[in-house]
């Protein structure tokens, strides 16, 4: 069970408001379908159970389907993705787990296959973006309350 341990936005407003700013900024640079996968992906290898409850409410309300969004733990198992989204969702992968394994080179020739060296530093950069928003939602024990959105129908 979550508990909030600290209000990051009470307690350092003006680098979360800048923070928060980056991060809509990276997310305005690509595809919504691609941000979407890539959050709830991130979120699952993290287990930020805060972003997934966030993210997947989020895409689901932009139309994304639950089949996709179930199956993004087995991605690389799964019919339902396009080559792009594979080439980033094994990016999230590979960066997400870089201390894992740093054989990402396969990952990086899929990218680089399916996305412009712009789009590959924009996809990077959101990766980079989730994974800092699950170690503060994780760190401060943040949670997101559905009741608060506007879920799909």
């Amino acid at each position: 069970m979550t508990t909030v341990k600290l209000n990051p936005y009470a307690a350092a407003p003006r680098l979360m408001k800048t923070w928060t700013a980056m991060s809509e900024a990276v997310v305005d640079s690509l595809e919504p379908a691609i941000v979407d996968l890539v959050k709830v992906r991130a979120s699952q290898i993290n287990g930020c159970a805060n972003c997934i409850n966030m993210h997947t409410i989020e895409a689901r309300a932009r139309g994304e389907s639950a089949q996709r969004l179930h199956l993004l733990a087995a991605w690389q198992e799964a019919p339902c993705y396009t080559a792009r989204e594979r080439a980033a969702l094994a990016w999230t992968d590979a960066l997400t787990r870089l201390s894992h394994d740093h054989g990402h080179a396969a990952a990086y020739a899929d990218l680089a296959a399916h996305f412009s060296q712009e789009e590959q530093v924009h996809l990077t950069l959101m990766i980079n973006v989730i994974n800092g928003w699950n170690r503060i939602a994780v760190g401060f024990g943040l949670w997101f309350e559905p009741a608060d959105a506007k879920a799909p129908a």
